[in-house]
């Protein structure tokens, strides 16, 4: 399956007493901090590259913290750290990581069998960029997904809404955290949006290296391929997450989950309030995608639970660990133990993170900051790190962008 490295050679070289994970983060979002503890706990040595000032910084235990820096490129900070480290597994913690590890894979062929190793088979990684090519292969794998149209011109957008009746959504790819997504009612809405796409990604990057001071803002991921603009048919229903564990196109496991509650009150925006779901749909779409793209490392699927027949549409793809992956469930491990105990990390003698015990989770800070006031917190497991002061007081403190 594997084209570009043998299953055999991408373990040539390493040591097989510890397992070395490198986190990558080029946002200041907390989710790879949890994570991280998940792995210390399970005895791995655990790095990081992410931005100046990340909570991670906060959590005690990780070997090294690397930061981007206005110095290096991006790519080269990428590049030296996992040279100095010598990973068995790369985690990328957003999307931009991915398109790093991407490129990385494309210019540095010594490289690959460790890319590969965390994501997965190469031949794939220009569908995972693409919210366009994703769609094609799941129509072809029997997954239920809403009619899609790709965007070339403003000619496609009136062409669409005189055949396909009522709301839409017009999505770019290569964008995040709900801001390239934008529910369109009308042809004139549509028009609006896609002229406002063609401009507000740069628009959007000026902002975020002059106000949050986000160094990686003026990265350029053209070598990763052409973003293409989508219109897909609007799917009323309920937002829901999957997480996936995965190796070399087998699923180890997946945690399925209903959004509740959202940030600024959007269905495009991350989730804060979730609850957890067993939906066989979902997951038979995790297993298909798995094996189909020959997966490896932790992905992110999104779905619409449709109204009336709640079955399962899927919206996209995210090729990195989600904040999911933590997690410990009474029925199943935490993701990150499934796949680390795969490459050989070894269990904990004692266990300092609670078992979820209820159903109806709440982020930490996130679901402080935006729904304070839900009624699901009379009621839900609010995840906080306590057994970590430092980190979880961090984690309270003003988010730097």
């Amino acid at each position: 399956m594997f084209s570009d490295v043998s299953a055999a050679d991408d373990w040539v070289g390493l040591p097989r007493d510890r397992v070395v994970v490198l986190i990558v983060a080029t946002h200041q979002w907390p989710a790879p901090a949890r994570l991280a503890m998940r792995l210390l706990a399970h005895r791995c040595e655990v790095v990081s590259l992410c931005p100046r000032g990340h909570v991670l910084g906060d959590l005690p235990g990780i070997k090294g913290v690397r930061t981007y820096s206005q110095v290096n490129s991006p790519l080269a900070a990428l590049e030296s750290a996992i040279r100095s480290t010598s990973p068995t597994i790369v985690i990328p913690c957003d999307d931009r990581a991915v398109f790093q590890l991407h490129e990385l894979h494309r210019q540095w062929p010594d490289l690959r069998a460790l890319i590969t190793r965390s994501l997965g088979n190469s031949a794939h990684f220009s569908t995972i960029r693409s919210r366009g090519q994703l769609q094609e292969v799941a129509v072809r794998s029997g997954i239920r997904v809403p009619e899609t149209r790709r965007v070339e011109t403003t000619d496609d957008i009136t062409d669409w809404f005189s055949k396909v009746p009522g709301s839409a959504v017009l999505k770019m790819d290569r964008t995040w955290g709900g801001t390239g997504v934008c529910v369109v009612r009308s042809e004139g809405e549509g028009q609006s949006a896609w002229r406002r796409f063609r401009v507000s990604r740069w628009k959007a990057r000026c902002k975020d290296w002059l106000v949050y001071s986000d160094h990686l803002a003026s990265w350029n991921d053209m070598g990763v391929g052409r973003r293409e603009i989508l219109l897909q048919r609007f799917v009323a229903g309920r937002p829901a997450n999957s997480m996936m564990a995965c190796w070399r196109g087998k699923l180890l496991g997946m945690v399925n989950v209903e959004v509740l509650c959202t940030e600024q009150e959007s269905v495009t925006a991350p989730s804060t309030i979730v609850r957890l779901i067993d939906h066989p749909e979902m997951t038979r779409a995790g297993e298909v995608l798995c094996s189909t793209l020959g997966l490896s490392g932790f992905h992110g699927l999104d779905f619409i639970l449709e109204e009336g027949s709640n079955g399962a549409w899927l919206i996209e793809l995210n090729a990195r660990c989600t904040r999911l992956g933590h997690l410990r469930l009474p029925r199943q491990d935490d993701l990150a133990a499934l796949l680390v105990r795969h490459i050989g990390a070894r269990p904990p003698d004692t266990d300092a993170e609670a078992v979820v015990s209820n159903e109806i989770i709440a982020f930490f800070p996130n679901a402080l900051s935006w729904n304070s006031d839900s009624p699901y917190f009379s009621e839900c497991h609010v995840d906080v790190p306590w057994s970590e002061p430092q980190l979880t007081a961090a984690l309270l403190g003003p988010p730097l962008g």
